[in-house]
């Protein structure tokens, strides 16, 4: 008699179980994932106890950047944190436990492009997650003259491959297939014919 109810009570729960981790899979897929370093970008490095060790950092075009005691160190495509950590490391020959601190002063990098039938084509600068659709309201919108549903995303990977993405605008803008409104990564470029 206890077992029908046994095996209920352990596909109640395996259910509850799977349901819990589906959420707290979705929960880490809203977290934002964390800035990375790119070319441009102005770094406040300081190091605690040794203002001889505080200075404005620019991120060279190679990527990489300069720091006194520590030489150069790459940083482009890092998070802020592991480049810390970097740096922390090789202070420690110089000075016994450093405590070392990186803010980005100025977000220089990050840029995406919008080129073709739009009002404003050009390059843009962002600091927060951007959206193709986000793109183009940056560029002023699209002109009456653009074919809509034959925009191209052009993103480079860390090997130089191009890739092209086709963007239908109509069906995102009437709330459909939102999958293509991607996240732009810097160097992107937005493309309407």
């Amino acid at each position: 008699m206890r077992r029908p109810n046994t095996v209920i009570f352990h596909r109640y729960a395996l259910a509850l179980l799977l349901m819990l981790c589906a959420h707290l899979t979705s929960v880490r897929a809203d977290e934002p994932e964390p800035y990375r370093i790119q070319p441009g970008d102005v770094l406040m490095v300081s190091v605690w106890k040794e203002e001889a060790l505080m200075s404005e950092v620019l991120v060279r075009p190679d990527g990489g950047m300069s720091f006194p005691l520590v030489g150069d160190v790459h940083a482009s495509g890092r998070t802020v944190e592991e480049v810390r950590e970097q740096v922390n490391e090789r202070l420690s020959k110089f000075i016994p436990d450093p405590s070392v601190t990186i803010a980005v002063k100025q977000i220089g990098g990050n840029r995406i492009y919008v080129l073709g039938k739009v009002n404003r084509p050009g390059e843009f600068t962002f600091s927060r997650p951007l959206d193709v659709m986000q793109a183009l309201s940056m560029a002023g919108g699209a002109t009456s003259f653009a074919s809509l549903d034959d925009i191209q995303i052009l993103r480079r990977d860390t090997s130089g491959k191009q890739t092209a993405r086709r963007f239908r605008y109509s069906e995102v803008e009437r709330g459909r297939s939102l999958e293509q409104n991607i996240l732009l990564k810097s160097g992107d470029t937005v493309v309407v014919p």
